[in-house]
């Protein structure tokens, strides 16, 4: 045993993570009576939940929308990789989750005749897409779900996921009472994404791959972390890093235009959805132009929105913040890191190959989103698969595991800097192999830290763990699919339609493995 260990407690379910899909399966949990405990590095004001501005795709009742025609639309958008079932299952779960949230106290939009008001986004066929507060959906869900949900431990970092014979036993954390042991027959891995891989991302500071790590460490498998999903539209400023404002989707399903600096629109004939193509199509044609070009940027126009300040009251103050009026300027957008497609491989309800692991959100591979996230599907997915965990957490209540083993990890990591400049520059929208080369180098050169190590040295470990899959992956998938484009493979393959799935060996080394193809890296 751990002899720093300073404390211990124990729960039904402990969810590690205080966005979307974690508070709706603790507050789910809780309602059947589970004690949960819910630990969270950040706080609630640092969660992709928040920053969600577009809405949750749901199906509407009087405009002609169906399931089939949604599951039409995602696994359009999914490029090949979609598991159809899995978003059969999802989506069907939409209307039951949007009510359960109104009865936590959740408020959408509504149109003058008082039904619930709806937009369009991209890759959808109809106007599915339920809001609040115009373009602060995300922001609402927090609201509700951090007033409705079981309270939630702050400044608590995950260390471990302790297992016994291949099955949870509990979790080890760090927090302000030092480090930790929950014991607990259920731990839910609701971490969100992996953005500050990157310079520039849509995601908060704290979405830094820490459940991949955790999962990869406890023998779970990962899968499609190659398809990172690029916005098209983020708000650009020269030399700016870090979280950056995103131009929402709904903004050109209301009307706007991307132009490039001649004004033209450079979308036509580009996707027969134009403008509001998939996000995968829209960011590879931004890319590939500003590689042609030599600019930084191109230029949205939503100049003939009407009220465009009142019907995107966020994306106005980001603007204007910049000195940037949407009603009058063109709005300079760029490509930036948004949403891993990919991530700890789990069924429907986040059960992982680890007996009493669990994921869901950002975090988990469903199979709804393949290799490109239909826009607006994601709080949907949290919402139902969160809810379907804490009913599986109910059925492992009682079981219990002896903890075995409460060592501290010991952590491979890049330079955070470093990382994010390597993954910039050759593991962007658009890659090829000396690129890919060139990443795996840079990531060969990892320090070893012995505990105990700081948050930042944990979040770093957890970056570089989540970039070797990725480059471990791109390199492998030699083809350009999804939101993966490989600019010396630019043509989809049909012996890639398949996922890549990763583990590490017993050696600690990462390994694709698929029943026709196994390959590694260390």
């Amino acid at each position: 045993m751990n002899p720093s260990v300073a404390w211990e407690t124990a729960a039904d379910l402990v969810v590690v993570g205080g966005g979307i899909a974690g508070l709706t399966a603790a507050r789910t949990a809780a309602a059947r009576g589970l004690r949960v405990l819910t630990v969270s590095k950040g706080s609630s004001v640092d969660t992709a939940t928040k920053y969600a501005q577009g809405g949750i795709a749901v199906v509407g009742t009087d405009l002609g929308d169906s399931i089939d025609a949604h599951v039409s639309d995602t696994c359009a958008a999914g490029a090949g990789l979609c598991d159809e079932d899995a978003v059969r299952s999802i989506v069907s779960g939409g209307r039951a989750a949007i009510a359960s949230l109104e009865v936590a106290g959740a408020h959408f939009d509504r149109a003058p005749d008082g039904s619930v008001s709806r937009t369009r986004e991209g890759g959808h066929s109809v106007r599915r897409i339920i809001h609040s507060g115009g373009d602060a959906t995300g922001a609402e869900v927090q609201r509700t779900l951090d007033s409705a949900a079981p309270s939630v431990e702050f400044d608590t970092t995950a260390l471990r996921v302790l297992t016994t014979d291949g099955e949870v036993a509990g979790l080890l954390v760090r927090g302000p009472r030092g480090v930790g042991v929950v014991r607990t027959p259920t731990v839910l891995l609701a971490t969100g994404g992996l953005g500050q891989l990157f310079s520039c991302s849509t995601n908060p500071a704290g979405a830094t791959a820490d459940g991949i790590a955790l999962a990869l460490d406890a023998g779970a498998r990962v899968a499609d972390l190659e398809f990172v999903q690029f916005h098209p539209t983020v708000l650009f400023a020269a030399g700016s890093t870090g979280r950056r404002p995103l131009i929402s989707e709904a903004v050109r399903g209301e009307g706007a235009r991307l132009v490039d600096a001649t004004g033209r629109a450079f979308m036509d004939g580009v996707h027969p959805m134009g403008d509001l193509a998939p996000r995968d199509v829209v960011s590879r044609a931004i890319a590939e132009l500003l590689h042609r070009s030599g600019d930084d940027h191109v230029l949205l126009d939503a100049r003939r929105i009407e009220h465009v300040r009142e019907r995107f009251p966020t994306v106005t103050a980001s603007c204007l913040d910049a000195g940037i009026d949407p009603a009058t300027d063109l709005i300079p957008v760029a490509p930036a890191a948004h949403y891993s497609c990919g991530g700890i491989v789990t069924d429907t309800f986040g059960r992982t190959s680890v007996s009493g692991l669990l994921a869901a959100g950002e975090v988990a591979r469903t199979g709804l989103h393949g290799a490109n996230r239909l826009a607006s599907n994601s709080l949907l997915e949290g919402l139902v698969v969160g809810a379907r965990a804490a009913l599986v957490a109910a059925e492992r209540v009682g079981t219990t595991v002896a903890v075995s083993d409460t060592a501290l990890p010991v952590y491979r990591r890049i330079d955070r800097a470093v990382l994010q400049r390597t993954m910039t520059t050759h593991v962007g929208v658009v890659r090829d192999a000396s690129g890919l080369a060139a990443a795996q180098n840079v990531l060969a050169h990892g320090v070893v830290s012995e505990p105990p190590v700081d948050g930042v040295a944990v979040e770093d470990a957890a970056l570089t763990a989540a970039a070797d899959v990725i480059v471990l992956a791109a390199a492998h998938r030699r083809e350009s699919r999804g939101c993966h484009t490989r600019r010396d493979f630019p043509d989809s393959m049909s012996e890639y339609r398949r996922s890549l799935y990763v583990e590490r060996d017993d050696e600690g080394r990462l390994t694709i493995v698929n029943d026709d193809v196994m390959t590694g890296a260390s």
